[in-house]
Order: structure tokens, then sequence, then C-alpha cells
């Protein structure tokens, strides 16, 4: 059973007075938790309910600015300050904060009450009827399923699913209680999950829309392109115009790599819209892929100035790595970062975008403070501990065994088609893709996510993942292979026999991919510890990559991945070919031709000219690959020497391994 905090017990406590309507000793009680916890959100919002109720609306609102300073997507905050603006007869500012309140959680009964009067009071008659139409909607639904909601919304993961999965234990199949559920899977990365009961609802009500509009959201999020593309095809044959499902189309397109069909799509889409900043970003970021910089620079002006505080637009024109930022536009970043109203997903934005900036004006101490602050406030989102990762590599290492490739050897799908680049991110895997893509047998495709997402499949099985790897038969990984081929189909766009999977983490499944697919070519990419461990750290990525939020952690990380490269050369020997990234700048042409030879490609001249090939790329790196190969790169981080002293000794003798 988990451990209930001091602090947990006596806001359940709160949570019982308010109910009893007792509301003194509630104040009381509130004032004196945050006495102790001042940040705390439960105590803050009890204490404001509170003297609200008491008739203390002043001081009820002073309450809730500063709970809503530091937690502005609480939609129950919002609600209560609608009700202290009620109180005081201010019905504009009434209105504003309960839309506020609905749009962040659509399933508050009082505000959408609330709402629907004040509609009505103030002559807004079609505005009143659809809220009136969504509170009959709430009303409709069982009280449980209503509060699971808001608890979802509010990000009260644990209390919303335990309040669901006891009303499902009692009533059986109900679609909108399996929906909150669903919301709570893909709230915690647990895509496959979601998938299944997504999957379930759709079976139950083929015709609900909503459920399947998460449902394609989700095959995006497990990058089942195709599988997305015919979802929101279903939904656009019912409702052509719908703004949400033209996106979700144009989100399918990308992952299938049709970019130019995505632009089309997105730049229709920014026709009307009433919010076109993420469209502006949208499309920024597939100008950038398609090589159209300055056009992308245009675009990312645009998402900026669409939106107050941008972070994501000002971090993207940072991550082209060749934009120079203006005084003005330092000046704006610098404000927006230090105000207290920026959320937190646009501050550690603009940290790591003022560290790419201060870095191009060569003042490295302030800019490796804002790097070290995005860093800290990103790795205090992700929960990312070293040691499962550390337990996995010794369970690899014990699993895939000689004995276990010898016992299947004969097994997995034959064919040569797939080259697998791995290594750790900011190594030069994007270069090394280039330049195998710049050969007229072979496709760059993106960073494929199929391999992980058959390593989850196996891990959810009786065996977890790696040890199930010697219960399986030959067949089994022929199988394995045979559905890796056809699942990755769909992003071969053009046809050519051989084809690039650029997922650096596939470094941790060398064995898997071995026994599927033992005629694929395997590169390792790997780069000076130093150099790669502090390229990760001031890169801000997308998604994943966890590890990259820490100077320990990197540390950690890159020894892991030297211990597991060492275990691979030792059990499939010669089956992986070693780039060392510093050697490829010292010598290209000789790199190429070892690259070439180790894929069975004959030598053709493009390969040196690799930043002339005319092709999407994706990654951080996509405007570098564009470039020939410069120097200057290899000691960048030498620049930030003076504070990477723990970086240093937390790699240890990884210092001098790295090219064993």
């Amino acid at each position: 059973m988990r451990n209930v905090s001091p602090v947990e017990i006596e806001v359940r406590r709160l949570r019982r007075l308010i109910e009893e309507q007792r509301f003194e000793e509630v104040r009381a009680g509130a004032q004196a938790l945050l006495g102790t916890v001042p940040e705390n959100r439960d105590a803050l919002y009890a204490c404001a309910h509170a003297q609200r109720r008491l008739g203390e609306v002043g001081a009820a609102l002073e309450t809730l600015g500063r709970l809503e300073r530091l937690h502005p997507r609480f939609s129950r905050s919002h609600q209560e300050r609608g009700f202290c603006h009620i109180a005081l007869k201010q019905a504009p500012q009434a209105i504003e904060a309960f839309q506020r309140a609905v749009s962040i959680s659509p399933a508050l009964p009082a505000s959408w009450s609330m709402l629907e009067g004040l509609y009505r009071m103030t002559g807004q008659s079609a505005e009143a009827a659809r809220a009136g139409a969504q509170l009959a909607r709430l009303r409709a639904l069982p009280p449980e399923v209503v509060t699971a909601n808001t608890l979802f919304s509010d990000g009260e993961l644990a209390r919303a699913e335990e309040l669901v999965r006891a009303f499902l234990l009692q009533h059986g199949h109900h679609v909108e209680a399996m929906r909150v559920l669903a919301h709570i899977a893909m709230a915690q990365d647990l895509h496959g999950d979601a998938q299944v009961i997504l999957e379930g609802i759709l079976e139950l009500a083929p015709e609900d829309h909503s459920a399947r509009f998460d449902y394609a959201q989700t095959l995006l999020k497990r990058q089942l392109y195709p599988e997305a593309e015919r979802q929101a095809g279903k939904l656009l044959a019912a409702e052509p115009a719908h703004r949400g499902y033209r996106t979700l189309l144009a989100m399918t397109q990308v992952g299938l790599g049709r970019h130019e069909r995505a632009l089309t799509l997105y730049r229709e889409l920014l026709a009307g819209a009433q919010q076109p900043a993420e469209l502006h970003l949208s499309i920024a970021h597939l100008l950038k892929t398609l090589g159209s910089t300055e056009a992308a620079v245009a675009e990312y002006r645009l998402a900026a100035g669409a939106r107050a505080a941008y972070g994501d637009a000002y971090w993207s024109l940072a991550n082209l790595k060749t934009y120079r930022f203006t005084d003005e536009e330092l000046e704006r970043m610098i404000a927006a970062e230090s105000a207290p109203s920026t959320a937190a997903e646009d501050q550690y934005h603009l940290c790591f975008a003022l560290g790419k900036a201060l870095e191009d004006r060569e003042r490295f101490e302030p800019s490796f403070r804002y790097y070290s602050r995005g860093n800290a406030l990103q790795r205090a989102s992700s929960g990312y501990r070293p040691e499962p990762i550390e337990r996995n590599t010794l369970l690899q290492i014990e699993c895939c065994t000689p004995p276990l490739f010898a016992r299947l050897r004969g097994g997995g799908a034959p064919d040569a088609d797939p080259i697998f680049i791995v290594g750790l991110p900011r190594a030069g895997s994007t270069l090394i893709e280039q330049i195998l893509a710049s050969h007229s047998q072979v496709e760059g495709t993106r960073e494929l996510a199929d391999v992980a997402r058959m390593v989850a499949e196996l891990h959810g099985r009786d065996s977890r993942y790696p040890a199930i790897l010697s219960k399986m038969s030959a067949e089994d990984f022929t199988a394995l292979g045979q559905r890796y081929l056809s699942d990755t189909r769909a992003y071969r766009l053009n046809a050519r026999p051989r084809f690039i999977d650029k997922m650096p983490n596939n470094f941790r499944h060398i064995g898997l991919i071995h026994l599927m697919l033992p005629n694929a070519k395997i590169i390792d990419v790997r780069r000076e510890p130093m150099a790669c461990c502090f390229g990760n750290f001031k890169q801000l990525f997308a998604q994943g990559q966890e590890f990259t939020y820490g100077l320990e952690d990197l540390a950690r990380y890159y020894r892991t991945y030297l211990q597991l490269m060492r275990h691979w050369d030792a059990v499939l020997p010669a089956q992986v070919l070693r780039v060392q990234y510093e050697d490829v700048v010292d010598d290209l042409q000789g790199s190429v031709r070892r690259l070439l030879e180790f894929c069975g490609l004959a030598f053709e001249p493009a390969c040196l000219t690799f930043h002339r090939t005319e092709r999407s790329v994706r990654t951080a790196s996509s405007e570098q690959v564009r470039q020939p190969i410069y120097r200057e790169g290899l000691s960048q981080w030498r620049h930030y020497e003076p504070w990477l002293g723990p970086l240093r000794e937390a790699l240890g003798d990884a210092l001098m391994r790295y090219r064993d």
C-alpha cells in the first residue's frame, strides 16, 4: 500500500471539512498548512474557497492570484475566481474566468451552469444554448465519471484512475468511463494500453467520433501512421470541415514523410485560424525539414509574434543552429523567461534558446547558466532515473549470449534491406545517414519506432524483455523480422532497395535486431564523450531522451552505452561497424568508402558531396548536414570546460575507453 504523507492526510481532512461546510476550520487549517508548504495547490484552493464562502472575497482573489501563478492549469482555481466575480457582481470578469475553467476541464457542471445564466443575462443567446447543451450532457453522465474527468484535467491522475476503475468494476462497460481511463493511460505514456481501451470503445460505439479521434491520436503517439491516416479519413468523411480532423490528417502526412502534402494542409488550416501560432510553428518545421531555411525562419518569427512568450518558437529558431538572434529578440526572450506569468513549458524552451543565443555571442558563462536552468526544469518534470536503464543493460548481457545466438541461427527474415544507425544522440548519426542516403540505392527514412514498439510488446508478455528472447523460437524471430519489413514499408517513398532506420536508442536492442534481421547492417556512430555529452546537454529534444537533462545522468548513460556495445562486439563479432565521428571529419573519403564497403554498396561520388543531396531531414542536425564538414564543431564544448568538471569526473575512464 502506498505511504500517505502528512500533507496529503491534511489535504484530505480539508476536503471533508469543505463538504461539511465548516469554512472557518478550513481557512485555519489551510493557512497552517501553507506555513509549511506555501506552494501546495490544494491548500491554496481550500483557503481561497473558504475565504469566499466566509465573505472575504478580496482575500480569496489574492489567494487565487498566488494559486494561478503557481498552477496556471488548475481548472477549479479559475472556477473559484468566477464565483468571486459573481459575488462582486462583475459579469464580464466572471464570464472570462468560467471560460478559462472549462477550456482546461470541459467537465465542470458548475462553470457551465454559471456561463449559461451569464450568457443569457448579457444577451448572448447562442453561447447560452451551447453552455446549456454541454451542461445537459454532463448531467446525463454518472457523477463519478464527471468528477474523474475533472480530476484528470487537473492532473490528479491517481485519484481519477481510482474513481473510474471502481465505477467500471461496479457498472461494467461504460463508454465515457472507458474514455477517461484511456486519457489517463495516454497521459502516463501508456499508449499501448490506451489503444486497447479505445479499440474496445469503438467496438461498443463505432460512430463515436470523439473516441475515434482519441484513437487516431494514440496511433500517432505510437507512430502507427498508416492506420492513423485511415482513422483520419473516416472522421473527415463524416465531417470534412472539422479543423481538428484536418489537423490530424496533416500530422499523419508528416509522420509518413509526405511533407509537401502536410505543408499544403497546414497552410489551408492557417486561413481563418483564431490561434495561428502553433500552425505557423508546424509550417516552419516542415519548411526546415524540406531545406527551405529562409522561409522557415519567417514562419518561426510569425509564430513568436502570434503568441507572447512562445518559447517553442524561439527554441526552434535556435535549433536551426545557423540562426543568430537580434539584440531586440534577445532582450524579449530574457524578459519573457523571467516573467512570473510565463508557463513552465515556455520557460524551459526559452532557457535553451537563450543558452544558444548567448553561446553564439561567446558569452559562455551566462549561456551555461541558461542551459543548466533549462535542463533542471526539464529534469524535474521528466522523473528520469538511471537505475532501470542500467538494470536492463545487465539483463541484456545476461540473456543475449553466444549459446542463444547459436541456437537461433537460421531464424529471422533473410532480407538485407535495413541499415540501422545506432549510438547516442548528437554523436553524428545524421551525418552518416545523409552520406548513405546520398547513394542511389539507399533511402533515408526517419527515426523509426518499430523496434521500440516490438520491445514494448515483448515486455508485456509473461516473461519480460529481454528474458523472453530465450523462450522464443527461430520461427518467432522470422515472423518479427517480416513484420518489421512490412510495417516500415510505408516510410519507403522512393522504392530504393535499401533503407535506413536511424533510431539511436536501438543500440539497446542489437541482439533482437540481429535475431529477427540477421542480414541487416548495423552501424554504431560514436563521438568523444565530453563533446557528445555536452552536445546533448544543450539540446532540448521534442520527446524522449530524458537522460540528457543532467550531467551525471549523461555520464552514466554514456558509460552504460559503452558497456553494452562491448557486449555486442563480444557476442556478435564483426556484426556492428563502429564509426568514429572524429575520423569521418579527418578523413571523409576513407570513411565513406569504409561505410559503403560494409553495407555492400559500390562507391558513388555523391556520398562525398552529401550536403548537396536534396531530401527531408527531421533531426536537430538538419541544417548542419546541408553544409560541408567543418572541424570547428569538434571542440565547441571546450568553451564550457570551466563548468564541466562534474561531467568529466562522472565519465571517469570512459574518456579513454570510448575508442576501445
